[in-house]
């Protein structure tokens, strides 16, 4: 079983990018769920979401306390919030950052990840560039695709024209496109 977090803001669409890379999995015939958890329901409030891919049936249904993959849609909350709990040491991490990471001040994080491990992509700017607004939620699932293998992109393009239509999901197909392409190993 892979498991996933996304730690994000209220209005980055976390919960929405945990829906989307639920539905690639399910396109590519696995089973998969997505859990929203939320706090305060606030615009700019820390939110998480989970999600769990698999080739069995997923029974659990609690948060995922021991992801392989981190996403982390706003660097902020690396000093707000404990993201890096539970995180293995041989698990992967996705930053949306145009940052270097000795900006970040996570030194001690990394210092534990296989340096192959960690990925940035400036989610945020490719949101900005493309949409208009920034979410980068779907830039990040495009990042997602290049570092994990578990997912194919074209499996998330669909699952963002499964949710958006017309102009929105074309946009946010093209930042999907464009983060999976820019993904760097850190």
């Amino acid at each position: 079983m892979f498991q996933v977090r996304i730690h994000g803001r209220g209005g980055q669409g976390v919960v929405t990018a945990a829906e989307m890379l639920s539905i690639a999995a399910f396109d590519e015939g696995k089973h998969a769920q997505a859990i929203p958890s939320f706090g305060s329901e606030r615009m700019g409030a820390p939110v998480v979401a989970y999600v769990r891919i698999d080739d069995d049936p997923i029974e659990l249904t609690e948060p995922v306390l021991q992801p392989d993959l981190l996403i982390v849609q706003d660097p902020t909350l690396f000093h707000a919030v404990d993201v890096f709990s539970g995180l293995a040491d041989d698990g992967f991490l996705l930053i949306n950052t145009a940052r270097e990471l000795p900006e970040l001040h996570i030194d001690e994080a990394l210092a534990r990840l296989p340096e192959q491990h960690v990925y940035t992509v400036a989610a945020t700017e490719l949101a900005l560039r493309h949409l208009g607004r920034a979410t980068p939620n779907t830039a990040l699932l495009g990042a997602f695709t290049a570092l994990s293998g578990m997912l194919q992109l074209e499996s998330v393009i669909k699952a963002i024209h499964d949710k958006f239509s017309g102009d929105v999901a074309t946009s946010n197909a093209t930042v999907a496109q464009a983060a999976h392409d820019a993904a760097h190993a850190a």
